[in-house]
């Protein structure tokens, strides 16, 4: 005969095993395995390596084909819809942030994109956030692009004027719509509007699974009418 628990209450092999599967199985928000967290680190990591390459290449590439300033060339002027759309390659400098603002603030900004790049890591290999793929690439197309730039606001490129290396950004994407001018831009700019537009994305599904959970919970317990 068993002996009966010390609770009080005999155990058999089902309920140990349903047991240990409620110690096994982890509440949404606690670390995923570390081979999973290590996956999602090489994926974070290339997609931001792989980012940082292509957008300093491609700027390396474009400036010492056109050049830069008043012996500028352009290239590969396009125009769709009857010239309403027109697309091409010219290059600039931009002292300031995305679509020229805060001009002449590029060191402020440099400072402003290490901070950015440090808290990405923080949240992600340290707070947890990895556990998402979609925040995990999301974030790292945003901190490849907040790198790609952040090397120009540094002038690391090479370039220098009178006062020293250039502390801007190299741009060479033109567009215009229209009469309307849209500010050149680069492929870490590209990175990074993709990668806040994922985030956004992620918020409004977060926020659609959080209000049809609450239309699906079950309706209280009437209390009984005295």
């Amino acid at each position: 005969m068993n002996a009966p628990h010390p609770s009080g209450s005999a155990t058999t092999p089902s309920t140990q095993a349903a047991a240990a599967g409620r110690t096994a199985a982890k509440p949404d928000g606690q670390d995923t395995p570390s081979w999973s967290r290590l996956s999602r680190a090489i994926v974070f990591f290339s997609i931001a390596i792989g980012g940082v390459w292509w957008d300093l290449f491609s700027k390396t590439s474009i400036f010492q084909w056109l050049g830069v300033g008043l012996n500028a060339r352009t290239a590969w002027e396009n125009d769709w819809f009857n010239g309403w759309m027109t697309f091409k390659l010219q290059t600039t400098f931009n002292r300031g942030a995305r679509w020229g603002m805060g001009q002449g603030f590029a060191l402020g900004f440099a400072g402003l994109s290490v901070i950015a790049a440090l808290g990405i890591l923080f949240w992600l290999f340290i707070k947890g956030g990895a556990r998402s793929w979609w925040l995990t690439v999301a974030l790292a197309l945003i901190m490849s692009g907040t790198l790609g730039n952040l090397y120009d606001r540094l002038g690391l490129h090479g370039y220098m004027d009178q006062d020293g290396p250039v502390h801007a950004v190299r741009d060479f994407l033109a567009f215009t719509f229209g009469t309307f001018h849209w500010p050149l831009f680069n492929f870490a700019d590209v990175f990074l509007v993709t990668g806040a537009i994922m985030l956004v994305i992620q918020s409004l599904r977060a926020e659609i699974a959080a209000a049809s959970a609450e239309r699906k919970a079950p309706a209280g317990i009437p209390q009984p009418v005295l």
